[in-house]
């Protein structure tokens, strides 16, 4: 596998080797699943992505096996919910420390002071602004959230 110059894909092939070592077949499993994510995202991005680009596939992965895990417990399939958990277990630690709600509505109540944001229709701009300095350290949906409220919307 080419070697590219990030720092969680280097730590994923790191830990594939160990785990690889030691037969755990989960752990395996879901770091092969994640390489190839990010795999697929760099042939996308037509270059290496940087920590902040894995760290948006990754955070996209473990969102698809939290969709996942609710679609099986409303089917009754705890079986496929251990394994969901399980793998979603894995990708985690991966990510970047997320901020917390103080941290954001921080942010947020500068950029709307910064951009003149005065109310609902000036969400979108606010999104952008503070999506730009936040990165992958928030969820967009929690930094929608806060914002709406913020602009008195309440989305």
């Amino acid at each position: 596998m080419a070697q590219d110059t990030t720092g969680v894909a280097a730590r994923l092939d790191e830990d594939l080797k160990t785990a690889m070592r030691a037969g755990d077949k989960l752990r395996v499993g879901a770091i092969r699943r994640a390489r190839a994510a990010l795999k697929n995202a760099e042939i996308e991005a037509r270059g290496p992505l940087g920590d902040d680009g894995a760290a948006r596939v990754l955070r996209g992965l473990v969102k698809q096996h939290r969709e996942s895990i609710e679609q099986f417990r409303a089917g009754g399939r705890d079986d496929l919910v251990q394994q969901e958990t399980a793998e979603m277990a894995v990708l985690e630690p991966y990510l970047p420390a997320q901020m917390d709600e103080a941290a954001i509505e921080a942010v947020v109540s500068e950029v709307i002071a910064a951009e003149g944001a005065s109310g609902p229709s000036d969400l979108g701009r606010v999104m952008k602004a503070v999506m730009g300095r936040v990165g992958s350290a928030a969820d967009g949906k929690q930094v929608r959230a806060i914002a709406g409220r913020l602009l008195g919307g309440d989305r």
